[in-house]
């Protein structure tokens, strides 16, 4: 994705084609994101255009020093958490775990990662329940320590823990069932 500034400084003066034409050059990038952390295509595509409609808002704060696929993604990733926590309110509440039990024996997992495809990890990690799934992606995926988790989710850091806990050892035993990892782990 190449965004010359001068698309952007038209999006800034609200010209219509300059934003429908950023639209179609973020579209793949950020719906993607946002696959990974919704259930459906209608939901995926409902948060895309809310955090569109934010980046469009907040252009005129945009850095250039910043890459702007970077800047786009905090600010979908952001949506994303905002419509999370929004449905999750809306949910019974959950009960936390405080305690991690660490689990270091994920080599065999690893090894089965790289003989199954995009789109199978794609439908296993959507198994997973809401609240471990959001944890997953934005540690393994997105890259954000179990503080920012926390912080983001408004749960406490062991609590992150343990769902990222919670998510590998559900993903260890769905590729035990779809007899992609042979031993128990």
């Amino acid at each position: 994705m190449n965004i010359q500034p001068q698309l952007i400084a038209s999006c800034i003066k609200r010209d219509r084609k300059a934003e429908y034409e950023l639209y179609k050059n973020t579209y793949s990038y950020l719906m993607s994101i946002c696959l990974r952390y919704t259930r459906d295509k209608d939901t995926a595509s409902a948060v895309l255009n809310m955090g569109f409609l934010k980046i469009l808002a907040n252009l005129e704060k945009y850095n250039l020093a910043i890459p702007f696929k970077v800047w786009i993604r905090k600010i979908m990733v952001n949506t994303l958490i905002d419509e999370y926590r929004k449905i999750k309110r809306e949910r019974e509440k959950v009960t936390y775990v405080e305690e991690y039990y660490d689990s270091s024996d994920h080599s065999e997992l690893n090894e089965a990662i790289g003989r199954i495809d995009c789109k199978q990890i794609y439908e296993l990690i959507n198994l997973l329940p809401e609240m471990s799934k959001q944890v997953f992606n934005l540690f393994v995926i997105d890259g954000y320590s179990h503080k920012e988790i926390g912080d983001m989710l408004g749960i406490s850091e062991g609590t992150s823990k343990w769902h990222l806990n919670a998510a590998r050892t559900r993903l260890k035993e769905q590729l035990i069932e779809k007899n992609i990892v042979t031993t128990t782990l």
